[in-house]
């Protein structure tokens, strides 16, 4: 769970690994031909939180610890992928290890740089991408239906396994991603044995021009504003080019930089929050004189689950958690001064935690 990881995927010359140099500030090669990629990069890369300064300057702190996510640059994908056209395989299995797909989409024009279909549209580039992934689980699901239909024979248990299947099949088969089929509970629940790709969260990156900033706006990335719309997806639209640039400069030059662009934040940072929001994820915070620290856990997690992500031990010895909000923590002067105002709650296992709850942990 600490190690959360978003794939980035993208046809060859969409600007996925200028993209991803500027994420991690790890230089992989980025050169204008196609399969330049071939083994996935992994870059592991910060969440960027205010909240953290301000609570290791209250605590004095010897260190800040930020929650994180990890990039894997995944090669550029290409028609019949899974049909092992190209690299294909490989490529879809580094998908498969990941909890959600970025997918790079050009959205502009440059007669200097080739595009792998020889012109510029960014649903077709996102067509042919989910039509390879939809290929790919429709033969993972067929084979799985094959067996599962012998093995059902005299197993009636078995049976809504198998209806599942079929009704995924039939879905797959009109080119429809499986994060559109609507799903019982007891369907959901079976879902989760089978390792979809069209079923991840799916985040789209408008690669625009340095001549769209900063409106970061133009009719290419109106048309992957709808058509994410439409399926529930979410937008996020940077200039990979100022992004590499951005990401040689220290951090008060490139703050700098982005004011003299009309910008208030790096597109990557935007990047990274919605990967956070997409998989649902929040953070609590610790925060002492040793350090002061983010930890990362799914909405909706009890107390005592997210006790455990500091120690097994924490989890299973569990007494109560001492919670203040990060607004009172500020508010108060800290977790002494949150007490005396009667701000900081004694909550039990079941509590279910925030987004900057600043928890004291007691057990056993």
């Amino acid at each position: 769970m600490t190690n959360l990881s978003c794939g980035i995927v993208g046809l060859p010359n969409v600007g996925k690994s200028t993209l991803f140099n500027a994420l991690t500030k790890k230089q992989v090669a980025a050169e204008n031909y196609p399969f330049c990629t071939i083994d996935p990069s992994v870059g592991i890369v910060n969440l960027k939180d205010e909240r953290l300064n301000k609570l290791s300057e209250q605590s004095n702190s010897k260190k800040i610890i930020p929650a994180t996510v990890s990039f894997v640059d995944i090669a550029g994908l290409v028609k019949g992928a899974s049909q092992g056209e190209g690299l294909g395989n490989q490529f879809l299995t580094h998908i498969r290890e990941t909890d959600a797909i970025v997918q790079v989409v050009r959205c502009f024009e440059d007669p200097n740089v080739i595009h792998v279909s020889g012109c510029v549209n960014p649903l077709d580039d996102i067509e042919v991408i989910t039509l390879e992934l939809i290929l790919a689980d429709l033969q993972m699901v067929e084979n799985a239906c094959g067996k599962m239909e012998r093995l059902a024979k005299g197993k009636k248990e078995l049976l809504p396994t198998l209806n599942f299947l079929k009704k995924s099949i039939e879905h797959l088969n009109q080119s429809l991603p499986m994060r559109s089929l609507s799903l019982t509970a007891e369907e959901e629940e079976i879902s989760t044995h089978y390792n979809f790709l069209t079923k991840k969260k799916v985040l789209y990156i408008c690669n625009v021009g340095e001549n769209d900033v900063p409106a970061m706006n133009n009719p290419l990335v109106q048309m992957v504003r709808e058509y994410a719309e439409k399926e529930g997806s979410k937008v996020v639209p940077v200039c990979a080019r100022i992004e590499e640039e951005i990401s040689q400069l220290d951090e008060s030059d490139a703050k700098e930089f982005l004011e003299s662009l009309g910008l208030t934040e790096s597109g990557l940072d935007r990047v990274i929050k919605e990967a956070f929001s997409i998989l649902d994820l929040i953070t609590y915070i610790t925060s002492g004189e040793i350090e002061t620290r983010a930890w990362t856990i799914h909405k909706g997690t009890p107390a005592a689950q997210a006790a455990g992500k500091i120690h097994s031990d924490i989890e299973k010895g569990f007494i109560r958690a001492e919670v203040v909000s990060f607004d009172d923590m500020m508010q108060y002067n800290g977790r002494v001064g949150a007490k005396e105002a009667g701000k900081a709650r004694a909550e039990g296992r079941e509590y279910v935690v925030k987004d900057g709850d600043v928890i004291l942990f007691f057990h056993n």
